[in-house]
């Protein structure tokens, strides 16, 4: 018992600071378009875990468990780390290094679209946005990733603090395919995204329709970017400096009202406009298949 809440105590000074730190200045696991980054928080999570069983390991180790014999030996405390554990945290790393190749890649191709994300007032980045995409739509494939993963660290941490002297805990072989799985599926999804345009603001300021994001440039023998507001098409305008789609409304009407953006005949996410008190948030849809 006091091995598990030293091990406890340990995991509080190590991951209490790193939180903290990351909420007041998340820059370090966000992405380039300035969003949270699923694969690095997890990359990072997965670290933490692991530094903090081998610094829990070497302090039972050095005080309750006798000293340097305690190591030794084909079944010493981190015999199954190269079987299990180093794939745990490779799925992950592999994940966030073939992810960020993969949409740098498509981004400096023009396959695929990604516009900064709107500041936030307090410069916090929501949790929410490790389960979703760029519209800020729930991603089933970031979902699962962040689900499996946060449930494969907790069999991980509870095995441990149940048995700290055992060492690392002897999960089964396959227990890497739960992170590493969900890592495959999260990377397959990068490349398989399409290019929809993704719409990350909109304002409405006497009659005056301004519409941001990204991926609104049309396709040059293709037809031009179509703006609907309510189903109803409206005459845009590219601003060539931000991109951004203007429009005058001439019957505004009352807010809410539907936004969505067609390019290169692929559809953006339908963005629900509130009112100038009130952020506007992109309508949420079921997944599709």
């Amino acid at each position: 018992m006091a091995s598990a809440l030293c091990a406890l105590v340990l995991l509080a000074a190590l991951a209490g600071p790193i939180c903290l730190r990351l909420r007041r200045s998340p820059a370090f696991i966000t992405g380039r378009d300035g969003r949270l980054s699923t694969s690095t928080a997890l990359a990072l999570a997965w670290t933490v875990v692991l530094l903090w069983l081998l610094l829990a390991i070497l302090g039972y180790g050095l005080t309750a468990g006798g000293g340097v014999a305690y190591f030794r030996g084909g079944h010493g405390p981190l015999a199954p780390l190269t079987t299990v554990y180093l794939p745990l945290l490779g799925g992950p790393y592999l994940a966030l290094i073939a992810a960020k190749t993969v949409v740098g890649l498509r981004v400096e191709h023009g396959s695929l679209a990604k516009p900064a994300a709107k500041p936030t007032r307090s410069g916090r980045r929501p949790l929410r946005e490790l389960i979703a995409n760029d519209s800020g739509r729930t991603d089933l494939m970031d979902l699962q990733y962040v689900a499996l993963s946060a449930v494969t660290m907790l069999y991980v941490v509870l095995f441990f603090l149940a048995d700290v002297g055992g060492g690392l805990p002897r999960l089964p072989d396959e227990m890497w395919a739960l992170t590493g799985a969900p890592a495959g599926a999260y990377l397959v999804n990068k490349i398989a995204m399409r290019a929809n345009p993704v719409i990350t603001h909109v304002s409405l300021t006497d009659g005056r329709l301004t519409v941001e994001g990204g991926g609104f440039t049309p396709d040059p023998a293709g037809p031009p970017t179509l703006l609907t507001v309510d189903d109803t098409p409206v005459p845009a305008q590219a601003d060539p400096l931000t991109g951004a789609l203007t429009a005058t409304l001439t019957d505004p009407g009352t807010p809410p009202f539907t936004v969505v953006v067609t390019a290169r005949g692929l559809r953006s996410d339908p963005y629900r406009y509130a009112s100038p008190s009130k952020p506007a948030v992109p309508t949420q849809q079921q997944p599709t298949g």
